[in-house]
């Protein structure tokens, strides 16, 4: 029993690659239950993310912001908290990119790009930084104020895009001239949307795990998210690390909201509802096991699922919602891990009885 205890601690990888192909299976069993070919349909997946230069692109476009929603909602979580405003916050980054790129668009591209830029990941972080300072100062669950925000940011942005970017006769904003776009590359991704945003999320990914793994800083945060009775005992300033882990997951989550405004639509929409990435980043945030590195492959799995799922629909005549319950039933078995390693069990029984034969 040690010995199968050790392998699962030191093999956890295996846990969530296993939940992972359960995912699958639950999805195929769904599609047969409701007279789909299961096969057809992932092949149609597949094909429809790797099947050309552009949808190659483009996914990779639909992985970047979960990315960055992912890594904001982890980050928090490895702080003891858990921030449901991520949506928000990349609202509140892509109005602040918008604001930067249009009123200052006399500005030389190589100065109003890194500003825009800048203003969202600040923006984000100040907004999301909020919900901390009421966790720090007041008490207040920062999962009930982060869902607050949320629709505060929604109906600012709006109103922020309504009463002084929007383009007259239309309801978005005006054009802006900033971009993150990876022109260089539209000859091979044949005008795929690609944008600097995916080597900002890369970035980001290595600054979470430089932070909370080897700096004073993050393992302050990582004790605090722990256990804050015993980091205050320890002399660690409790409330102060709550605000700035807050601040730097909203940062995160900020870059995403100025990656898609400035890397892929270039002006910023009137919203008639929240745009979901955030709480696709919560999803992602799971499948990652909270570690930046699993976050950069959940996101490509979950943008994979995301994208493709069109494939399913067009090749295979199967609704694209389907694709929610597999990702759903990965997300179940990532959680329910007891699952997971109940089917793993006989397998390791049997490899271990086999070496002792």
């Amino acid at each position: 029993m040690q010995r199968l205890k050790k392998i699962f601690a030191t093999d956890s990888y295996i846990v969530p690659l296993v939940a992972i192909l359960l995912g699958f299976l639950v999805g195929a069993v769904v599609m047969i239950v409701g007279g789909y070919n299961p096969i057809e349909a992932y092949a149609a997946l597949f094909k429809r993310v790797f099947g050309s230069t552009y949808d190659f692109g483009e996914a990779i476009r639909e992985m970047t912001p979960l990315m960055l929603t992912g890594l904001a909602v982890a980050f928090a979580f490895r702080s003891g908290l858990f921030n449901i405003g991520a949506d928000g916050q990349v609202i509140i980054g892509m109005t602040a990119a918008s604001v930067v790129g249009i009123k200052f668009a006399g500005l030389p591209m190589f100065i109003l790009v890194p500003i825009a830029v800048i203003a969202a990941g600040l923006f984000g972080g100040l907004y999301a930084g909020i919900a901390g300072y009421l966790k720090a100062k007041r008490g207040i669950n920062e999962v009930i104020t982060t869902i607050m925000l949320n629709w505060i940011a929604l109906f600012l942005s709006n109103y922020i895009v309504r009463t002084f970017l929007l383009l007259p006769g239309q309801n978005r904003s005006e054009d802006i001239p900033a971009s993150l776009s990876m022109t260089f590359l539209n000859s091979f991704f044949d005008n795929a949307r690609l944008h600097w945003g995916t080597f900002i999320a890369l970035g980001a990914a290595t600054f979470f795990y430089i932070f909370l793994w080897k700096t004073k800083q993050g393992y302050e945060m990582r004790a605090v998210g722990l256990n804050p009775n015993a980091a205050e005992y320890a002399g660690m300033n409790v409330g102060r690390n709550v605000v700035k882990a807050m601040f730097i997951s909203g940062v995160f989550a900020g870059l995403a909201g100025a990656g898609e405004v400035l890397g892929v639509f270039h002006y910023q929409s009137v919203f008639a509802a929240s745009p979901g990435y955030g709480f696709d980043g919560i999803a992602v945030a799971l499948l990652g096991l909270t570690h930046p590195l699993g976050v950069i492959l959940a996101a490509i799995l979950y943008g994979t699922l995301t994208y493709g799922s069109a494939g399913m629909s067009f090749g295979a005549d199967v609704p694209p919602e389907l694709i929610r319950i597999v990702i759903g039933s990965i997300i179940f078995f990532i959680a329910a891990q007891g699952i997971v390693r109940w089917v793993l069990k006989p397998f390791y029984f049997k490899r271990k009885k086999e070496k002792v034969l």
